[in-house]
């Protein structure tokens, strides 16, 4: 396996950098931020299902790495099926498949939600354990209202140690978030669009071996 889907693997699910140490230490659970974090989750929480298109990259400067991949994501309450870069992740809400292409396999396990950092199904509610949360700023994007907000894990054993989301004044809709890890690593994730997606049947969130001939199935359940 290569390097890339290497470090693809390991931050798949989840579901998202260097800043002062003084920011850090003085992130708080600040009213402002929340408030607009709430009003973004209410917004995507009453959209139902629905289907997002964006564009992942990861950045490290210090080692060189700067790769960028296409993705969607279809999230149904806290079902999933996200498909990027030669890796799909199909979760009905009990049982995760994650299926890699370039070795023709697919790993089942159950689904612990409360023990990932970030999952496509909960990023927009994840700020309402474990985070304090900042504002940062208001900037203008493309002639759009911008407001940035950090996330900071309260447990500092975390991984990561920020989480920075852009979400519209106007719309409320999140733009992007950007994940920074302790090893150098930023995962950003940019959100090219989203939209209402009805789900007919919902075996879309769960693997079908049969459209994969020959592949290894590795159940870890």
């Amino acid at each position: 396996m290569t390097p890339v889907m290497n470090k693809m693997r390991r931050i798949s699910l989840s579901v998202f950098l260097i800043i002062f140490f003084n920011q850090i230490v003085s992130a708080q659970y600040d009213p402002r931020a929340l408030s607009i974090l709430d009003d973004m989750s209410n917004k995507y929480q009453n959209m139902g299902a629905y289907l997002a298109n964006f564009t992942y990259s990861l950045q490290n400067e210090q080692e060189g790495i700067s790769e960028s991949f296409d993705g969607t994501l279809l999230v149904d309450g806290d079902k999933f099926r996200l498909i990027m870069a030669g890796q799909e992740i199909y979760c009905n809400g009990t049982t995760v498949w994650t299926y890699i292409e370039e070795i023709n396999e697919v790993n089942i396990d159950n689904y612990y939600p409360e023990e990932m950092e970030m999952s496509p199904s909960n990023i927009y509610a994840a700020y309402k354990n474990g985070y304090k949360y900042q504002f940062v700023e208001e900037v203008n994007t493309n002639g759009n209202a911008t407001q940035i907000v950090d996330l900071v894990p309260e447990d500092s054993g975390s991984p990561f140690f920020k989480i920075r989301l852009s979400i519209g004044k106007n719309d409320l809709n999140l733009n992007s978030w950007e994940i920074f890890d302790k090893n150098g690593n930023r995962y950003n994730y940019l959100v090219n669009s989203v939209q209402n997606q009805p789900v007919d049947n919902q075996k879309e969130f769960e693997f079908d071996v049969k459209r994969y001939p020959g592949v290894e199935v590795i159940d870890l359940r």
